[in-house]
C-alpha cells in the first residue's frame, strides 16, 4: 500500500516541479518558460492552466504526504523497547536489562576477597 503511494507521490513532486518552472517568470529569472515569444504555452489562458494546474499538484502533494504519515504510524504500532523486558527485571532482581544482553558478565561478589598474605623470605 505504502508503496503505491510513493510512487503517485514521486509522479505529483515531478509534476509540480516541471509545472512550477513552466510558469512565466516575474523578474526573479527563475522560470524556464518566461522568456521570449517562441514559447508553446503563450497569454492569459496559458497562465490560469498553469497556475490550476500547480493548484491540483500541490493539493495532492499534501493528500499523499498526510496519507504517507498515517500509512506509517498505522504499519508501526511498535511498543516501547522496554516492553521487551521480562517482569522479574522490572522489579529490582538483578541489573535489570544487562542481564538480558548476550554474554552478560558473572555476578561480582558484593565483598571484595580477602588480599593475599605476602610472602615472606
Amino acid at each position: 500500500m505504502s508503496t503505491v503511494v510513493i510512487v503517485i507521490h514521486l509522479m505529483v513532486v515531478v509534476s509540480l516541479i516541471a509545472t512550477v518552472l513552466l510558469q512565466r517568470s516575474e523578474g526573479g529569472a527563475l522560470g524556464i518558460g518566461g522568456g521570449g515569444n517562441g514559447n508553446v504555452m503563450t497569454g492569459r489562458g496559458a497562465a490560469n492552466a498553469l497556475t490550476r494546474a500547480t493548484t491540483f499538484l500541490a493539493a495532492g502533494f499534501f493528500a499523499t504526504s498526510i496519507a504517507l504519515s498515517v500509512i506509517a504510524n498505522v504499519e508501526n504500532r511498535s511498543g516501547s523497547v522496554l516492553d521487551g523486558i521480562p517482569d522479574s527485571a522490572v522489579e529490582g532482581s538483578g541489573n535489570g536489562i544487562l542481564d538480558q544482553l548476550p554474554g552478560a558478565l558473572p555476578d561480582i561478589p558484593a565483598e571484595p576477597a580477602a588480599p593475599a598474605a605476602p610472602v615472606s623470605e
